[in-house]
């Protein structure tokens, strides 16, 4: 079931509707919510409702079982299993075909048909928050099971620590009217990104310039090019705002996963913008984790490995790994020369600042080839036709156009720009509100005639 698909949004009304209804009482509030998260589940696949109880069982169990034992080894050994049995549900969707493919079997059987990757991380991230001590277990093993499967979060994040969550289910009572219009509005900022402008630009030049470069002149695959990385960010952060939204509409806070990450001065500070959530998870889980922090060459290499361990984590392809070492050496390099600088701040001249954000684009967009490309053949046609000097514009269309320009405009304006359409929105009467959602629904209509695609990072 697609965030984006009116079977999605029919789902959340109904779960919206009993929601509120029971939630005076939290025990049934709680139990609707959990078998909205199971039925989610099982829209994909039955052996979900086998797969996704038993592991946050032993989730639990082993976080009480951490508040209890204080012997170093029994606390390791304990916290052990629960990543150890959580790394192979991820594997297992991630490796398993790869590896069976590889023996000659077949693999279409062990194929499940949605990740377990953002389930997967929050659950090692409540085991290993208890057993670092910053933490509590909870105590009741109804409000874990719904938390940690919150349906909202399962395709595709943001990574949400399920001791930030489960507080939140013994806070509130009602939904405020601010709240409401507020969801609705991510809610439709989401649908609008996804189908208005990440599914019409990929359908109208991306897809056929990254399956067939050689088929089009140097500038219209570098357009392309430009064009996907902005694709990505609506197709990721439209399903970010979805589940913000359709969180909120529940009572529930997620973290923001994204910040204008175009902006960024360099790769770091794209990484405190662009899928923040996961960035966090990586360093707080993997990257502090990772030994020899007090050398002076090993948090440089952890950097690289960390990132090279983040791109396999994509897919098990030689792209994927490349993109993360890219990202993983940027990051070193850019350490490593703000190290050598010292206290001194970069120039504050706007023209300065304006070439380096110019560079950690173009470096993040030359990676980005590699994410998207099928193979690494693919992805050596594109940088050959980019630079063989070839010029025509006739497979873009003005429509395409149209769109991105709006993509880069509406990346680039200032963020008090969106606060204050979202306060107008929310501080619209509702026969307005639901006026401009239905003028939506019909652009959508109008524009999207193909249909909900899958979100990009739902594969991931």
């Amino acid at each position: 079931m697609i965030l984006s698909s009116p079977g999605y949004l029919t789902f959340l009304v109904l779960v919206y509707l009993v929601f509120w209804l029971l939630r005076k009482n939290r025990l049934a509030a709680l139990g609707v919510i959990l078998l909205a998260n199971y039925f989610f589940y099982a829209k994909w696949s039955l052996i979900y409702l086998a797969l996704i109880p038993i592991a946050s069982t032993i989730d639990y169990l082993v976080a009480l079982a951490l508040e209890r034992v204080k012997g170093a080894v029994s606390r390791r050994a304990l916290v052990s299993v629960s990543v150890l049995m959580n790394v192979a549900l991820i594997a297992s969707a991630r490796y398993a075909p790869l590896l069976l493919g590889l023996t000659g079997h077949a693999a279409s059987g062990w194929t499940l048909p949605l990740s377990l990757s953002f389930y997967g991380f929050q659950a090692m991230t409540y085991t290993i928050d208890v057993y670092r001590r910053d933490a509590k277990a909870a105590k009741s093993l109804l409000a874990y099971l719904t938390t940690v499967s919150f349906f909202p979060t399962t395709l595709a994040g943001p990574i949400t620590r399920p001791a930030a969550l489960l507080p939140q289910w013994e806070k509130n009572q009602t939904l405020s009217a601010e709240d409401g219009g507020r969801a609705l509005f991510l809610i439709a900022i989401g649908l609008t990104k996804k189908f208005l402008i990440a599914d019409y630009l990929a359908e109208n030049l991306i897809n056929r310039v990254f399956d067939l470069p050689k088929l089009y002149s140097g500038t219209e695959v570098l357009v392309g090019v430009y064009a996907y990385a902005f694709q990505l960010y609506y197709d990721f952060s439209g399903y970010t705002d979805m589940a913000l939204g359709s969180a909120l509409l529940l009572g529930m806070r997620l973290p923001t996963n994204f910040n204008q990450p175009y902006l960024a001065e360099n790769i770091a500070d794209f990484w405190r913008r662009w899928h923040i959530s996961l960035s966090n998870w990586l360093r707080d889980y993997l990257y502090f984790s990772l030994p020899g922090k007090r050398t002076r060459v090993m948090p440089y290499v952890n950097l690289i490995v960390t990132f090279a361990i983040g791109g396999l984590w994509h897919g098990a392809n030689w792209n994927f790994g490349i993109w993360g070492l890219i990202h993983g050496v940027g990051l070193a390099v850019t350490r490593g020369w703000q190290r050598f600088r010292g206290k001194k701040k970069p120039s504050a001249n706007p023209v300065f600042h304006a070439l380096r954000v110019l560079a950690a684009f173009h470096f993040v967009v030359f990676a980005w080839i590699f994410f998207r490309a099928a193979n690494l053949t693919v992805a050596r046609e594109i940088l050959s036709q980019i630079f063989s000097g070839t010029a025509a514009w006739a497979n873009i269309t003005p429509g395409f156009w149209a769109v991105l320009a709006v993509a880069v405009a509406g990346h680039y304006l200032p963020k008090n720009w969106y606060e204050r359409c979202q306060r107008l929105y929310i501080a619209a009467p509702f026969y307005a509100q639901a006026a401009a959602l239905a003028g939506l629904a019909l652009a959508i209509q109008y524009v999207a005639a193909t249909g909900a695609a899958p979100f990009i990072y739902s594969k991931f």
